[in-house]
């Protein structure tokens, strides 16, 4: 069955973990459905994994709609959350629903993802409103990295947690059916977590939430320009892909490949046709 924000919902009630993956095409969309993944986050960190930028803040909304869309065509079960990228939601309200039905109509995805806490919570507000289930994302936001000095832990210190736990409440009252705790500290986010009646989605935040998101490459190993502490490496696919490239371009070289057994049918033309064909054209 369909993957829901009504779901998530009913898994925190049953104290049921929420495995929550990012991912940015078809293909590898299919395989995290069959592996029963109950989110995908097409995330602006395709601004890092796919287009090679240094931050996210240069993906656009093209960007965004193009690759939800890619990722929603393969999902029929798996819940699609897609990221608003950065400046199409802080501006307005207008621009934040209006930003958030031109992804549910053009990328058709499930849900959609400002990041933020109060600061945004009348943008959460009207989207929600406009009928399009919200994850909000607060703690360390990637959006706001030249604001924040960098990226850093969130929450440290008696004033920042109060205003991490301010934030998750007004996020919560605004509509928001998830929120996203990426890097705070792991007491306060089971804290918080406890306090609210939406599910928390922990990135860098520690075993007190009730699940897990990471970017795809990074638990995979085959992003390696940085790997943050929180990343647990599942498999080393970066490592098997490079050796299977190596592998192919020695054959290429060798003309082991192709072989026959890669080969279409021969020809219906004779050998002494071909032989013909070579010395008259």
């Amino acid at each position: 069955m369909k993957t829901t924000a009504t779901t998530f919902l009913q898994m925190k009630q049953q104290g049921q973990r929420i495995a929550e993956l990012t991912c940015y095409d078809y293909s590898t969309a299919k395989l995290m459905e069959s592996a029963g993944i109950h989110a995908i986050l097409v995330g602006d960190s395709l601004g890092n994994t796919i287009l090679g930028y240094p931050d996210t803040l240069s993906v656009t909304m093209e960007d965004m709609i193009h690759h939800s869309a890619a990722v929603a065509r393969a999902c029929s079960n798996t819940m699609v959350i897609m990221d608003m990228p950065f400046m199409s939601y802080q501006t307005s309200v207008y621009d934040a629903v209006k930003n958030a039905g031109r992804l549910m109509k053009e990328a058709r995805g499930n849900a959609v993802k400002p990041e933020g806490g109060a600061a945004v919570a009348a943008q959460i507000r009207a989207i929600v409103d406009a009928g399009i289930p919200v994850q909000a994302h607060i703690g360390m936001t990637p959006q706001s990295v030249n604001a924040l000095g960098g990226f850093k832990v969130q929450g440290k210190g008696e004033d920042a947690a109060r205003k991490l736990l301010e934030d998750a409440y007004a996020v919560q009252e605004a509509g928001a059916f998830s929120v996203v705790l990426e890097c705070t500290p792991p007491k306060l986010s089971a804290l918080i977590s406890k306090k609210l009646t939406i599910p928390t989605i922990g990135i860098g935040a520690g075993a007190g939430c009730d699940g897990q998101v990471l970017v795809y490459q990074d638990m995979l190993g085959m992003f390696t320009d940085y790997v943050p502490k929180f990343v647990k490496q599942f498999a080393n696919v970066g490592e098997v892909m490079t050796g299977a490239f190596r592998d192919y371009m020695d054959e290429v070289q060798s003309g082991a490949f192709p072989s026959e057994a890669h080969a279409y049918v021969k020809s219906d033309c004779s050998d002494e046709f071909l032989a013909m064909l070579d010395a008259t054209m």
